[in-house]
């Protein structure tokens, strides 16, 4: 575990840094105001340790320790336990990345712990620098930058994820033959994604309830904010789900057309050849007649019928042409020729 890194604020101003949450957590109630804590891959021991010297309940910790959580709001005794996920977006491999960061959030201070050290604590405390007056509102404050830290990840994430889904839909015509593939995984991880957003809008609008009564107004703009984008990100993934659940029922339907077409095809192969053997049947059993009419009197008898008679080569060519004629009038009736 990296060492602890602590921020002592006295309304927007940063007083001291350290290492010692307890003394910061002593400096920050002695001035009224409050300490950010930044934890990084910490140990089950650190983690115990630092919710003796903060007094956090046993319940809040022992969820802290439990990784691959969705994102939640709870209060937990005196104070809050927040859950966020921050997501990145690997285009290349059409995964999605969702990471942990885990608060506790009490009057004078701030616990923001990273599982598993993907997320830059750091970089979400300091969007702060740029909005000094939400510091004004104590440990909210961090609860908004953290927010707006989560919340405007998500644009470029949403973004890839469209213009992938933008391709699948131009793959979905051009057969393509993995793009169901594409599709099934790509719905995968909007699913997973859709676990991490669709509380937020809910988790927003109590932080913004929590900021009115202790601001004692009647509104709380910065949260409002973070909650209409909130609401605008969760429609946007739900749209996703919407899309891609209705490409794999084209995609079905495309392949079962082809399929179809595929088997008229055939039968329709199948029938030509039915038809192609029925002439060729018809025309041999035409061309049989003669042949077995002569091959029975080329037998080499002496004693047979219509040998010694005037009119015995006359009956067999008769006989031959009646018998494939008789044939062809058949088989000509029963449409084989």
């Amino acid at each position: 575990m990296l060492e602890p890194h602590c921020i002592v604020y006295d309304g927007h101003t940063p007083v001291s840094t350290g290492s010692d949450p307890a003394a910061a957590l002593a400096e920050a109630r002695r001035i009224d105001g409050f300490v950010w804590v930044a934890l990084t891959q910490p140990a089950r021991d650190d983690v115990y340790r630092l919710a003796h010297e903060f007094g956090l309940e046993s319940f809040g910790v022992a969820s802290a320790l439990r990784t691959h959580q969705r994102s939640k709001l709870s209060r937990v005794g005196e104070h809050l336990f927040v859950v966020a996920q921050p997501a990145t977006y690997d285009d290349a491999a059409e995964t999605v990345e969702c990471h942990e960061v885990d608060l506790f959030v009490g009057e004078h201070f701030v616990i923001a712990i990273s599982p598993d050290g993907h997320v830059d604590l750091d970089r979400m405390r300091s969007l702060l620098d740029d909005h000094p007056q939400i510091l004004d509102k104590g440990s909210l404050g961090i609860l908004w930058a953290t927010f707006e830290y989560v919340t405007r990840g998500y644009r470029d994430v949403l973004d890839d994820i469209e213009h992938d889904i933008d391709e699948i839909e131009e793959e979905l015509f051009s057969g393509t033959e993995d793009v169901s593939r594409r599709i099934f995984a790509l719905q995968r991880e909007v699913i997973d994604l859709s676990h991490a957003t669709s509380p937020l809008e809910d988790m927003l609008v109590r932080l913004q309830r929590i900021a009115e009564q202790k601001s004692h107004r009647d509104d709380a703009p910065a949260f409002r904010d973070l909650t209409d984008r909130a609401a605008y990100v969760d429609a946007r993934v739900s749209s996703f789900r919407g899309t891609l659940d209705n490409a794999l029922t084209i995609h079905s339907t495309i392949v079962d057309q082809r399929r179809n077409e595929s088997m008229k095809e055939m039968t329709a192969q199948s029938i030509e050849q039915n038809d192609q053997v029925k002439k060729i049947s018809s025309w041999a059993a035409i061309g049989f007649a003669p042949t077995l009419v002569a091959g029975i009197y080329g037998m080499n008898f002496r004693f047979m019928p219509e040998l010694s008679w005037p009119f015995g080569y006359p009956f067999a060519i008769g006989l031959m042409v009646a018998v494939s004629a008789g044939l062809y009038a058949i088989f000509k009736r029963r449409d084989w020729l």
